[in-house]
């Protein structure tokens, strides 16, 4: 006789047992087959391999170590959910309109709609990601009202779209999230443990040293080298980009998991296998909660779900069961409805069922359905189901009210998080050739062409030749300030990652920016340090090399954090490439230079005290012609020829004034960066 454990999920064994023996009837004994989830019958105790029984263990490792948080109950009444109308401000828009429901542990849960129907915004009300709009009503999480901080740190996320690092591999991406997500007190051993459980859980195994890739390089995620999407090989990208994603969400060992849209781009099969191991997490001990959005998914797929919300125009229409309880409500309640085509639990179930559903909005008849489900003996079941628990808040684990009660969204202090974002984000972008070379060949070319020009000039100290010099120490400061362009991409391509991993709760908005900060300025000083030696000893400058490089270097982070606030406030890349160019060429008419500062209107005159630039060449000028007396034109020195310097302030002072702006465009990149929200969920 045998016996089948554990579930169908992930095509691979996932029990088994050595010397299994049960009672029967008859009170005597017998070793019993173990059924796999592959449908195989693995043989008894004297058959076992040593290769068969450390491939089970190593399944049944996996979900333990995984899993140790039971799943908790989502409850959500009356939720209401309004946004300002794009066109006309003043006008409201209602997304979600006084919708209720449960969802369970140990439970699938569908949501499924129209287009536009309100299913994404009420998986992002549930998770608790709404940035915009004004929301009503409750939601409770295992009895309690949960805090922002707690859907960060216990709840995952799988965005319908990949947001992973492309110069990671898909091994280094999972340990850099543990390593983020879990708390100091779990143990490296550990933290490795559950990378290795999640790989072999999702069967990355064979692709864990692969790069994740990007739009411009091959990798398991898109990328223009690899084949178009018929083909196999892009087939498996999509999978184990997918796959990734979701251990990512797993690494932390999440309460609750909701997926936007995970079957999106993938093909039946893969859509299917990726779903069927989401199902395993509903059927271990420590069930998960979950909660997903599907649109046209196969009838293999749409039958691992076990409840159903279908939302029209942001009501709800049915809530139940899913398959054939489906399909017998709508029959029953509409019974002018063509009946489905095809015989059979579950086959062509989700077709039908957003067929019929988007007919109803269609014609205008959403808010006919939902009524008939508020006035239906499934509602007043659905609203018992919400009422069963109430009381049982005094018998929550203490773990679990400690948790619902945490006080910050990461479990990481800063100086953690800054160091692993550089172990892996720095270590890796520095793998990367395109990353070093953009950051530095230009300042070296620009340097070799100056060399070129000026190189022995600082020894002449003729009139003609003091218009040359300062020439060269204008282009010495303004070309620093324009490198604000190269760094401004990179902070708006990120975004999506950005809003991803801080909403996940692996760091903060000061941690992120330091970060960025630590991985531009160790290339920044190398960058400064040879540009300004190469060029102060090949001119022959007669000021201080020190204060020489140091304008460069504050004048190179001040674009830095610059590039960095354009990027956090503009909607996009083309809206900030043309708002920091425009900037920064406005510097450089209010420098003293191209104009000297008596000679700008006074209308706007006052403006080069905004100009961070017009210190450092003040600074610059100050260094190498303070102490040279000889005149330029009638009796003025060349110093007092550009009005310099401006009430007595000293070339130090100059550039500690210069510094003062990079302290406030940094605070400013971070102020945009925690508070701007873009594309508003």
């Amino acid at each position: 006789m045998s016996y089948r454990l554990g579930t169908e999920a992930s095509g691979l064994p996932l029990i088994a047992a050595k010397g299994l023996s049960i009672k029967v009837a008859d009170g005597s004994t017998t070793e019993v087959a173990i059924v796999v989830s592959d449908g195989t019958v693995l043989p008894q105790k004297s058959a076992f391999s040593d290769e068969q029984m450390k491939q089970a263990e190593l399944k049944k490792a996996d979900m333990s170590s995984v899993r140790k948080r039971n799943g908790m109950k989502v409850v959500f009444r009356g939720l209401t959910y309004t946004v300002a109308h794009n066109s006309k401000r003043k006008q409201k828009l209602q997304l979600l309109k006084t919708v209720t429901g449960v969802i369970a542990p140990a439970q699938m849960t569908a949501l499924m709609g129209p287009s536009g129907s309100g299913k994404s915004t009420l998986l992002d009300v549930l998770a608790g990601r709404k940035t915009a709009g004004e929301l009503t009503g409750t939601v409770l999480v295992g009895g309690k009202p949960p805090s922002r901080k707690f859907m960060r740190r216990y709840t995952g996320y799988v965005e319908q779209f990949d947001t992973l690092v492309d110069n990671l591999t898909v091994q280094e991406m999972l340990a850099y999230t543990a390593e983020m997500k879990l708390e100091m007190g779990v143990g490296m051993a550990e933290k490795r443990a559950r990378v290795e459980a999640l790989l072999r859980q999702l069967a990355l195994e064979p692709c864990r040293n692969v790069r994740i890739g990007g739009s411009m390089q091959r990798g398991i995620s898109g990328a223009l080298l690899r084949p178009p999407a018929a083909c196999p090989a892009q087939q498996e990208a999509d999978r184990n980009a997918k796959r990734c994603n979701i251990g990512i969400a797993l690494l932390s060992d999440p309460r609750l998991i909701f997926l936007d849209e995970p079957t999106s781009g993938l093909d039946s099969y893969t859509s299917h296998e990726v779903m069927e191991m989401v199902m395993a997490l509903t059927r271990t001990n420590n069930s998960i909660t979950v909660c997903a959005t599907i649109h046209s998914p196969s009838p293999q797929t749409f039958g691992l779900f076990d409840k159903l919300i279908i939302l029209l125009s942001g009501r709800i229409v049915y809530f139940g069961n899913n398959g054939v309880d489906a399909i017998d409500y709508f029959e029953r309640r509409f019974p002018e409805l063509d009946r489905m085509p095809t015989s059979g639990a579950n086959a062509n179930c989700a077709e039908w069922l957003l067929s019929v559903t988007t007919q109803a909005d269609r014609s205008g008849r959403a808010d006919e359905y939902a009524d008939a489900y508020q006035e239906s003996a499934l509602f007043q079941e659905n609203i018992s189901l919400l009422s069963q628990g109430r009381g049982t808040e005094s018998r929550i684990s203490i773990t679990t009210i400690q948790e619902l009660a945490v006080k910050q969204g990461t479990v990481t202090p800063l100086w953690w998080g800054l160091w692993i974002l550089v172990k892996y984000r720095l270590v890796s972008n520095y793998r990367d050739p395109k990353f070093l070379l953009g950051r530095i060949v230009d300042k070296l070319l620009c340097c070799v062409v100056l060399i070129i020009l000026y190189a022995g000039r600082g020894k002449d100290a003729s009139p003609d030749n003091l218009i040359n010099i300062s020439s060269l120490l204008y282009m010495y400061t303004v070309l620093p300030g324009f490198a604000a362009i190269s760094y401004m991409p990179g902070l708006v391509l990120e975004r999506p990652l950005y809003i991803r991993e801080r909403s996940d709760g692996l760091y903060s908005t000061i941690t992120y920016l330091l970060s960025k900060m630590v991985e531009e300025m160790l290339v920044v000083l190398f960058v400064s340090l040879t540009v300004s030696a190469c060029i102060f000893f090949s001119v022959g400058f007669h000021g201080q090399y020190v204060l020489f490089w140091l304008v460069y270097l504050v004048t190179i982070s001040i674009g830095m954090v610059v590039g960095y606030v354009v990027a956090a406030w503009a909607v996009d890349l083309d809206v900030a490439n043309g708002i920091l160019p425009g900037y920064i060429m406005g510097l450089y008419f209010f420098t003293g230079y191209a104009l000297r500062l008596q000679n700008l209107p006074r209308w706007i005159g006052w403006f080069h005290y905004l100009d961070f630039l017009h210190y450092a060449w003040a600074s610059l000028m100050l260094n190498e012609f303070e102490g040279r007396p000889a005149t330029f034109i009638g009796n003025q020195t060349f110093l007092e020829y550009y009005g310099l310097p401006q009430h007595g302030i000293t070339k130090w002072e100059y550039l500690g004034i210069e510094f003062l702006f990079f302290i406030m465009f940094f605070i400013l990149a971070w102020v945009a960066l925690k508070y701007k929200k873009h594309g508003n969920r």
